[in-house]
């Protein structure tokens, strides 16, 4: 795949409009959140559960994430991504010095 900010590029995601892109923290803590996330399903939902059927377990599940989104508060990220950027070229650095 072309580098994001290039011609090649910019041509790619003009001629397929549906396609967006999507820039994630070079930390990794969106992941984090999705693994806390499946640990709090795991605890409050589905330990000690006692489930007849898959269709069970899914409608269980289903039931505990409409409830949880009830009161959900977004996920904010605190650091702009010039500071996310200026990391990773550090870290690039640090890596070829070794």
């Amino acid at each position: 795949m072309p580098d994001t900010h290039t011609a090649a590029m910019t041509d790619l995601l003009a001629a397929n409009p549906r396609v967006t892109m999507q820039f994630t923290p070079t930390s990794c803590s969106w992941l984090k959140m999705v693994e806390i996330f499946f640990g709090i399903i795991t605890r409050l939902c589905l330990k000690r559960g006692t489930f007849a059927s898959i269709k069970d377990l899914e409608e269980n599940m289903e039931r505990y994430i409409e409830n949880y989104n009830k009161d959900a508060q977004p996920f904010v990220w605190t650091k702009p991504p010039e500071h996310l950027l200026g990391k990773m070229k550090l870290k690039r650095t640090i890596s070829t010095q070794n």
